[in-house]
């Protein structure tokens, strides 16, 4: 009975990796890969710890797979939204029919690379 439980969570561990991995190649822009990536590969993490509780049943293994489930949970919506902000102030941009774009406010952070394109663009506007 209970190798059945933990071949079932490893199951859907597996198919929530295959999720993620899927959300990176089909998935448009950087800000749904990221979606996908965080909330498939948390919950497929989560599991495989649950199930590494269940089929090693000692102290040890409980407290530091909970320990894990904590940071996992604490780090991922946070690492996230750090590399959504980025992405935002880098210039990266959403993909056309996008309705909601709560970072929009943030300033764009100033590259070497977009300072030497604005002055070429710039130049370019002398030019004619």
């Amino acid at each position: 009975m209970i190798d059945s439980i933990i071949a079932v969570l490893l199951l859907f561990a597996s198919f929530f990796t295959l999720v993620a991995a899927l959300g990176i190649v089909r998935l448009p822009d950087v800000y749904m890969r990221m979606h996908a990536i965080t909330k498939a590969s948390s919950l497929a993490t989560i599991l495989f710890l649950i199930a590494l509780i269940i089929a090693h049943p000692s102290w040890r293994v409980a407290l530091g797979s909970l320990l894990l489930i904590a940071f996992v949970i604490a780090t991922a919506p946070i690492s996230t939204h750090a590399l959504a902000r980025i992405s935002v102030q880098l210039g990266i941009k959403m993909t056309k029919g996008m309705v909601r774009n709560e970072l929009n406010k943030v300033e764009p952070i100033e590259t070497e690379s977009a300072k030497k394109s604005a002055e070429k663009s710039n130049s370019d506007e002398l030019s004619y």
